[in-house]
């Protein structure tokens, strides 16, 4: 914890105009992590089960409108 600790008062201490370019590094970063993760749960088939499941929850009454 005091490698956050540290990182968060290193963000407070930003200027505005570094603050700005941190946040788009930081929203590209996780745009990243987060292509990544999708991408694996593609290749290990996650995402087909989770529809799979989801569609057998359906036809068996297991949905409402929403």
């Amino acid at each position: 914890m005091a490698k956050l600790s540290a990182i968060e008062d290193l963000v407070t201490r930003l200027s505005e105009n570094e603050y700005e370019k941190f946040r788009q590094w930081f929203w590209n970063y996780e745009n990243e992590k987060w292509d990544a993760k999708i991408k694996k749960d593609i290749t290990e088939n996650r995402l087909t089960n989770i529809a799979n499941d989801a569609i057998a929850d359906y036809k068996k009454g297991n949905s409402k409108m929403l």
